[in-house]
């Protein structure tokens, strides 16, 4: 079991301090999430409160993933980096192959591209990118991130892509772990047979079971059940030693842990934030670990 903090929607001068404590306490990752803009007129919902009010969002700092987490690598050794999630389709893909292996060189293959469709179609509009299709095309996109990462000439001709031979350099010395996250049928078919590993986004915690369940299904159709998976979940169970050995048991093998309802709380000061970090640690991953 791997444990990733999860902090977001606060003061940037706190990203770095806060990436140094949790590794020198024993965490393993920080998520980074991804929000390019908030448009002033929307009718869009969002997916993940009860209500669909996305309006907590509105004059929240989020930094660009590919600034911030080569800004946290630089100061830190050891602590692995996954975007939770960076929203694929409303960007172009051989952009997101140079900045995703520009980071890994410079982390030293500490990240981990954890990738998504965006739930607003405003995204897609401000943009200029299609929200019709935008599954598929991602499909596509997966596929030539993979192909040119590996810094050598590759071309792709696709349904929405056409690529001349073309390559990156540097190319990454190890593949880039591709995360998909979502909790749809077309997200869970899209991890089992593109995907390094699936994303979980919360919600219903009775649903998690069925999520993984279906997973197990789709993968073994895509004749990929043996191949190494990485499953990151948000839990309740992630907060007690028997919690985690229970979602252990389930293939768990990344929880990811917050301790600010992003949704309802305001930021509060660096203080307040580094002393459940440094808690959990010495309670929870110390005594996991045995």
């Amino acid at each position: 079991m791997r444990f990733s903090y999860a902090e977001s929607m606060g003061d940037p001068t706190h990203y770095l301090p806060l990436a140094q404590a949790a590794e020198a306490c024993g965490w393993d990752t920080a998520v980074v999430p991804d929000s390019i803009c908030y448009p002033q007129f929307s009718d869009s919902k969002y997916p993940y409160t009860d209500d669909g009010d996305r309006s907590f969002l509105d004059g929240k700092p989020f930094i660009e993933p590919f600034s911030l987490i080569p800004a946290m690598a630089a100061v830190t050794t050891r602590l692995r980096f996954a975007t939770f999630v960076v929203k694929l389709p409303i960007r172009e893909p051989v952009l997101v192959a140079k900045q995703a292996t520009s980071v890994a060189v410079l982390s030293g293959n500490r990240l981990a591209l954890g990738v998504g469709l965006s739930p607003w179609p405003e995204d897609f509009d401000i943009c200029n990118q299609s929200w019709k299709r935008r599954g598929k095309r991602m499909n596509e996109m997966i596929e030539i991130i993979r192909g040119l990462e590996a810094g050598e000439y590759f071309s792709y001709k696709g349904e929405f892509y056409d690529l001349q031979s073309a390559k990156i350099c540097p190319g990454v010395t190890q593949p880039i772990p591709i995360l998909i996250g979502g909790h749809s049928e077309p997200a869970l078919k899209r991890a089992a047979r593109l995907g390094d590993g699936w994303m979980h986004a919360g919600g219903d915690p009775a649903e998690l079971d069925t999520y993984l369940a279906r997973l197990h299904e789709l993968r073994v159709e895509a004749g990929r059940e043996k191949e190494p998976f990485e499953v990151h979940a948000i839990s309740m169970d992630g907060y007690s030693v028997d919690g985690l050995k229970r979602l252990e048991d389930r293939g768990i093998t990344d929880v990811i842990i917050g301790f600010r309802d992003f949704y309802r709380g305001g930021d509060v000061s660096y203080e307040e934030k580094l002393q459940p970090i440094e808690q959990y640690a010495n309670d929870i991953i110390a005594k996991f670990r045995g």
